[in-house]
């Protein structure tokens, strides 16, 4: 159980970083929606628009990281089972 726990952490922990590096390394807030400034076709002027979109940043990474270090902290608290 002490095995589990630990390789659960690093396991979280793990995919918390590659998620936050593939979707941009956002050293900000996470955001919900992004802008993204388009010219028109017609005029030549920029268009800003809002997309719906999902880019997690450092609070994210940080509370995935935190909830993984919980769980390896949590797995010192767990005693071998003894044998009788």
């Amino acid at each position: 159980m002490k095995r589990a726990l630990k390789m659960l952490a690093v396991g979280l922990g793990l995919a918390t970083v590659l998620y936050w590096a593939a979707k941009g390394m956002n050293t900000g807030w996470t955001k919900n929606r992004v802008e993204v400034t388009t010219p028109d076709e017609v005029t030549g002027l920029e268009k800003r628009e809002w997309r719906e979109t999902f880019v997690p940043g450092l609070d994210f990474l940080g509370g995935g990281l935190l909830v993984a270090g919980a769980m390896a902290g949590a797995s010192r608290f767990i005693r071998k089972p003894t044998k009788q």
